[in-house]
């Protein structure tokens, strides 16, 4: 099955409790395939560098299984930089530096090698370039699974309204949920939402699990318990490439494969946060995802 990401491939510079990085490669649309890429191939990506961005890192992207036909790369301009300071419990940041770039201007141009893909992962972008994406599409994919931020609720609330009526699939986090429902409660920030458009809700909790909504039924993944949290950047990208890749993989959407897409995403996330930036998600083995995965699956087991 195809799969098509889009998103930012970027540069990230971060400081944690454990230490700092200089320049290092990020991006919604970097986690998010490198995750999907452990579960279906060729991952056919959708996104903008400048001429500042490594061929290198290009060529670890294909090394993965990604098709980079749709990487359009600016010879005039730089790459989108963020630059961000954790705090010590790792669940809050500051962003010391955001530098659009390229992504300012952004037109996602979709060859036509990807223009019936079955499956399309929207990473966490300005909703109108979500929207036309979609629009561009000659057919519409089997599943259309989008991530979006509070930062487009306050600026652009009526342009995410409108994508949110196109997707099957939002991913947030609780916070969010909170604000775009109104809702303290998730239960019905939950139902608030999916009365937007999408058919299923995840919401992202960080350390304490993940909760999926849909067909009238209400899922829970756990996080799996960690010695260190090194670098969240990108835990949550991370996530959904695990649950969208899953779900192309089996070719099936159903809340029970859903729910098992999840607990994917999950222990692809619990990788992600070992090490700074995609180093975690670089060359792992099958034998370590089975050894994480049953790590969760002992979590949920009920005895």
């Amino acid at each position: 099955m195809s799969l098509l990401v889009v998103g930012s491939v970027a540069f990230d510079a971060i400081e944690t409790p454990f230490g700092s990085t200089d320049k290092i490669i990020g991006g919604a649309a970097t986690f998010i395939s490198l995750s999907a890429s452990y579960f279906v191939k060729p991952i056919q990506l959708v996104a903008v560098v400048g001429y500042d961005f490594p061929q290198a890192d290009i060529e670890l992207l294909r090394k993965h299984g990604v098709d980079t036909e749709g990487l359009q790369i600016k010879a005039d301009e730089k790459s989108f930089f963020w630059k961000g300071r954790y705090h010590n419990d790792m669940n809050s940041r500051d962003t010391l530096i955001t530098e659009l770039n390229v992504l300012g201007s952004f037109d996602p141009i979709l060859p036509e090698s990807y223009q019936t893909c079955d499956y399309l992962m929207l990473g966490n972008l300005a909703p109108q370039v979500q929207k036309t994406v979609i629009e561009r599409l000659k057919k519409r994919p089997k599943l259309i699974v989008m991530d979006t931020m509070n930062f487009w609720m306050d600026t652009a609330l009526d342009a995410l309204k409108e994508t949110l009526a196109l997707v099957d699939v939002l991913s947030i986090n609780d916070e969010e949920a909170r604000q775009l429902s109104g809702e303290y409660s998730l239960v019905k920030a939950a139902r608030k939402i999916q009365a937007m458009g999408p058919r299923y809700l995840i919401i992202k909790k960080g350390e304490h699990g993940a909760l999926l909504f849909g067909e009238g039924q209400i899922f829970f993944a756990p996080a799996l318990p960690l010695e260190e949290v090194f670098d969240p950047t990108g835990a949550g990208d991370t996530f959904a490439g695990g649950f969208i890749g899953y779900l192309a993989q089996q070719d099936k959407v159903d809340f029970v494969t859903m729910s098992q897409a999840v607990l994917k995403g999950s222990a692809m996330a619990s990788f992600c946060v070992e090490k700074f930036g995609t180093e975690r998600l670089i060359n792992l083995s099958a034998q370590d995802i089975a050894a994480r995965e049953g790590e969760f699956k002992k979590l949920v087991q009920a005895y």
